[in-house]
């Protein structure tokens, strides 16, 4: 099927870039140089290890040192232990089973634990992540080959377009008090649809609380199992923690990336760990690594009788796991079989516990950030497909300049929205920002659909403050620097705290209490610059006593969330009127909707003013008393 072939195609350029970037930061490399990448821990100490399954080893370990850097070692990630003896040869692969913290587990390829580990420095490298990519591969391929039933490649014909999605012919009525009339609508087209249904949730519009409620509805009206992923850990988690709430029976299968107890709680080991059944399964398990340490002391000390001696003992563990496996086996089943919800990230919709499952109904949330080829992998699996996101936000993070030119950042939700616009429902009245910061993304992006909902209208920090901004640099001399391949404006950033200083200083008899002072964010787009802001913030004196009330960082890092006052400082600023990734508009549009009472934008109007959007935003704000020039506060 061509349009699989396509996908195929870039998601091979993808994969190539990915490797290739890899190998940038990992050949020749250094440790050092890999954990200062976030791809190494290094020293690591042993602190237990217990046979698993398939007789391979399971080890937990511990990082000793450089705890604060962060690192890409997750569930799921294919890594490698080595010794630092001899890293080229002392090395065996295995697969993240659980990290939290400094501790990890690692399911090693051995079934036992190599000599040189026992001496020498320790370390464990994260190695290319073939796991996603072939399992991306082989759902692209199981889509466009032919199905033995027609009824089940129905899905795939609907998602790309072939066929129409259906819907009950009466539609559906279900009365949820907590819901307004318009997440009402979606949940009773999540209800009616029998094969696919989509709720666009701009920002700030209650997407998640509908979801939510969607699928508790739909377990009442179908009492069928739902498997609900997400692109990313977090976004898997917020929905567990969610759903269980709501007294739902969630199973959270693989490695949630917050450890809450109340969601250590929703995992597989946690609750494998309370099974009746467990108690045999640890017994069987003690007396299989007994017989193992047994085995191991015959290796130094060889004859004939010990050689037998080491192999009845070998082959009597082995015996043992396999009965472990079973009793594992049938504990997870178990447990399955029980949930009303099973969720994971959408290559986590694979793992070996639900792999082979069918389900009614297959939830997709942030399917706005979702590569295509990894949401085939739980969409094979449906009857239904309940899309729920915003394409109109974040797109997917694309290696390949090139795949994501030819088609790669188009998401599934996006073309799904374009194909059937008769299962789309945008959620329409937003619960976060002030009128005025909300009516520009409504206008460029939602075809000024967006209502703010009356509780946050017209709400401000202070009667007659103004909730939209933008102060002009143009002709401040404010001129951009470029750091290898970020950007950095040390005269913007030095003026955005000014402003700030000043706008503190204003509302400070408003908020005499400090704990009442409102929530900021300080946004840039580029992370030199951030790191840049984060530095000069530590030495402005004004503002020490709101640090905790302050937050740095990129655009991305605040996806999701929301401040009461938002700072954009866009950096750019050239005689060329180059703004580079400032042209994402998607990206902008998650800047400006994190503000909920008030929003200032910083800029340079001359380099701004090539882009209609930006120009757009600057009339926008004119026309609402918002345009100042950085002038005026010198």
């Amino acid at each position: 099927m061509e349009y699989f072939n396509k996908l195929l195609d870039l998601l091979k350029t993808e994969r190539e870039e990915d490797e290739n970037a890899y190998l940038k930061l990992t050949e020749s490399s250094s440790v050092a140089d890999r954990r200062a990448n976030g791809l190494s821990w290094y020293p690591i100490a042993i602190r237990g290890s217990e046979m698993s399954r398939g007789d391979y080893l399971t080890v937990e370990m511990e990082r000793t040192s450089h705890q604060d850097i962060s690192h890409q070692l997750r569930f799921g990630a294919s890594v490698v232990l080595f010794s630092n003896h001899d890293p080229k040869n002392d090395r065996v692969e295995g697969v993240v089973s659980h990290q939290s913290g400094n501790k990890i587990k690692v399911t090693l390829r051995t079934d036992e634990l190599p000599d040189w580990s026992r001496d020498g420095k320790l370390g464990l490298d994260v190695l290319f992540d073939n796991n996603s990519y072939d399992e991306m591969k082989q759902a692209l391929q199981l889509a466009s080959s032919p199905f033995e039933k027609e009824e089940d490649g129905r899905m795939v014909r609907i998602l790309t377009g072939d066929l129409s999605p259906s819907f009950l012919p009466d539609g559906f009525n279900y009365t949820i008090p907590v819901l307004n009339t318009i997440q009402q609508e979606a949940v009773n087209k999540i209800l009616s649809a029998t094969d696919l249904a989509i709720v666009h949730g701009p920002p700030g519009t209650g997407k998640t609380t509908t979801l939510v409620q969607a699928i508790k509805a739909l377990i009442k009206k179908d009492h069928h199992q739902i498997l609900v992923v997400a692109p990313s850990n977090t976004a898997v988690d917020l929905l567990s923690e969610k759903l269980a709430d709501e007294g739902l029976n969630v199973l959270r299968v693989g490695n949630p990336a917050r450890v809450s107890e109340r969601l250590t709680a929703l995992t597989l080991d946690s609750k494998m760990a309370d099974h009746n059944s467990m108690k045999e399964m640890r017994n069987l398990k003690k007396q299989a690594n007994e017989y193992k340490n047994l085995a191991h002391k015959y290796k130094r000390n060889f004859g004939r009788a010990e050689q037998e001696q080491r192999k009845a003992l070998f082959s009597e563990a082995h015996k043992l796991m396999k009965e472990v496996s079973n009793t594992e086996q049938y504990i997870i089943d178990d447990l399955v079989a029980k949930a009303q919800v099973i969720t994971a990230t959408l290559v986590g919709s694979n793992h070996y516990t639900v792999k082979n499952r069918k389900f009614h109904t297959v939830v997709v949330d942030e399917a706005g950030q979702a590569l295509e080829p990894a949401c085939w992998i739980p969409v094979l699996k449906a009857k239904k497909v309940i899309f729920a996101g915003d394409h109109c936000q974040l797109s997917p993070t694309i290696k390949s300049n090139s795949a994501a030119r030819n088609g790669l950042s188009t998401t599934l939700l996006e073309k799904c929205v374009a194909l059937h616009p008769e299962a789309v429902v945008l959620l329409e009245e937003q619960y976060r920002m002030h009128k005025t910061i909300m009516g520009y993304s409504s206008k460029v992006f939602y075809e000024d659909k967006m209502k703010a909902h009356v509780s946050v209208a017209d709400r401000l920090l202070m009667p007659g403050d103004i909730p939209l901004e933008f102060i002009d640099t143009a002709g401040c001399g404010f001129e951009e620097k470029t750091e290898g391949t970020s950007t950095t404006n040390p005269e913007e950033g030095v003026f955005l705290l000014k402003h700030l200083t000043l706008l503190a200083e204003n509302y400070k008899m408003q908020y005499a209490a400090q704990a009442d002072f409102p929530t900021i964010a300080i946004i840039s787009p580029y992370k030199q610059q951030v790191n840049l802001l984060k530095e000069l913030l530590l030495h402005v004196v004004e503002l020490q006593p709101y640090q905790d009330k302050i937050a740095v960082n990129t655009i991305d890092s605040f996806q999701g969330q929301e401040r009461d006052i938002v700072y954009i400082g866009l950096t750019r600023s050239n005689t060329e009127g180059t703004i580079g990734f400032l042209s994402d508009i998607r990206r902008m549009n998650v800047a400006i909707t994190r503000a909920k009472k008030k929003l200032v934008v910083i800029g340079d109007s001359a380099t701004l003013s090539r882009s209609q959007f930006y120009l757009d935003f600057i009339s926008y704000a004119e026309s609402h008393h918002g345009y100042h020039s950085a002038w005026e506060f010198s």
